[in-house]
């Protein structure tokens, strides 16, 4: 009898100690908003004021950073990619970046991750023109690969209602996400490349005036780096016009103007359109959402000390 007591008592000090450790790694692995309080205690207000000033000089840039860190997300996780970030030749606001990185570096350096540079840059980005601000969880890294082919799997202008809300789906983020974060297109421009075929097609589900408009801007043939806002009304703003602007079918991307053509996302545009605040609220909780896509934590990844190089 007391050997087998000893042996219950040794199984379950097993135990224990095997649950202990399990909550350990988890909570090391979890992201925090306090994670650099005590590692770099300027970190957010360091990051703050680059994106401050780099919007001050160039408002489309609030537009480029939270393209940022949706490509970045997108890809593998929002673990600073490389093939991910200067995605596509349209892709900009990386120097943003390493700007901000290398001030960082001046002060802690080798602490914070540019993957976490990249999530808060989105967030004070959008405050900077008028949107939504959201609490950012910190304590990824960076990744130490890149994946070309899948950096290819981002949802693309050309894509149907259906295949968007798939591809969301596959990260976690469900129809009322893809249409909150489609409503970033608030913000930025598109080159002609990505929405000649829409202006030009004489389709029903675009105004002929605003067609016509933006033809001005790109031909039929060449021009395909040719810029037109998103938003003619307020370009720089961030505010639900993008969704007035769809129900008028006066979307500029296809994949714009899909969200509401008699499909499952109508209402979630119509709403939109006539609550600001619930737009900006749903667009804050998407932002948290898609931050948490697979991020790099605990031992895993690095810290780069120059965000478009691995260490």
């Amino acid at each position: 009898m007391a050997s087998l007591s000893q042996t219950n008592k040794f199984t379950c000090t097993i135990i224990v100690s095997m649950l202990l450790l399990i909550i350990s790694t988890q909570s090391e692995a979890q992201l925090s908003p306090t994670f650099y309080d005590a590692t770099c205690p300027s970190a957010l207000n360091t990051i703050r004021t680059g994106i401050r000033n780099a919007v001050s000089r160039e408002r489309r840039m609030s537009a480029s950073l939270i393209r940022l860190h949706f490509h970045d997300c997108f890809v593998q996780g929002c673990d600073a990619e490389k093939n991910a970030l200067p995605n596509f030749k349209s892709a900009r606001g990386f120097e943003v970046i390493d700007s901000v990185k290398s001030q960082l570096e001046r002060v802690c350096p080798g602490v914070v991750s540019c993957a976490d540079i990249i999530a808060v840059a989105a967030r004070d980005a959008s405050f900077a023109v008028g949107g939504p601000s959201w609490t950012v969880k910190l304590g990824r890294r960076d990744s130490t690969t890149a994946s070309r082919s899948l950096a290819e799997n981002l949802p693309s202008f050309t894509d149907g209602l259906d295949k968007l809300i798939s591809t969301f789906a596959t990260k976690g983020l469900n129809a009322r996400d893809l249409v909150a974060l489609s409503g970033a297109h608030t913000l930025g421009q598109a080159q002609c490349a990505f929405f000649r075929d829409r202006i030009y097609s004489n389709q029903s589900n675009i105004d002929a005036g605003f067609a016509s408009t933006r033809r001005r801007q790109c031909p039929a043939n060449g021009g395909d780096s040719n810029l037109s806002p998103l938003d003619l009304v307020t370009p720089n703003s961030f505010d639900n016009n993008y969704f007035k602007n769809l129900i008028q079918k006066k979307g500029l991307l296809a994949s714009d103007q899909v969200l509401f053509s008699g499909g499952s996302t109508d209402s979630i545009v119509d709403e939109y359109s006539k609550n600001p605040s619930k737009f900006k609220s749903d667009f804050a909780a998407a932002m948290i959402k898609m931050a948490d896509i697979s991020p790099l934590t605990g031992s895993a990844g690095e810290i780069r000390r120059v965000c478009n190089l691995v260490n």
